[in-house]
């Protein structure tokens, strides 16, 4: 089961920027082959975390405004959110170590 909400530019700006929770967004593209490594990892963070953060997924084919919003240059991106604000950036292959501990900073 996904728990990730699929953001779209229709309602990113609801889900993330107005979001009470920190938000972690991934970045990716259905031909990217690290996206596809990194997609169970973020669907495992949604559903351990799913009730004190917000994960959602950005594909940049279909919503390119918002990859030209948050300058993303390289896929797989992950961009935490918290109050409406980038906070911090991934870009790449990360582990679930890493990613729990910046989630957690944002807390």
């Amino acid at each position: 089961m996904e728990n990730a909400i699929t953001l779209t530019e229709s309602n990113f700006d609801t889900e993330v920027t107005k979001s009470d929770k920190p938000v972690l967004v991934d970045f990716w593209a259905e031909w990217c082959g690290p996206c596809k490594l990194i997609a169970p990892l973020i669907d495992e963070i949604a559903r351990e975390k799913g009730g004190t953060i917000k994960v959602g997924k950005v594909n940049v084919d279909e919503n390119q405004s918002l990859s030209f919003q948050y300058n993303i240059r390289a896929i797989p991106t992950l961009l935490l959110f918290k109050n409406g604000q980038v906070r911090d950036q991934v870009t790449g292959m990360t582990s679930k170590k890493d990613l729990l501990g910046r989630l957690d900073a944002l807390a």
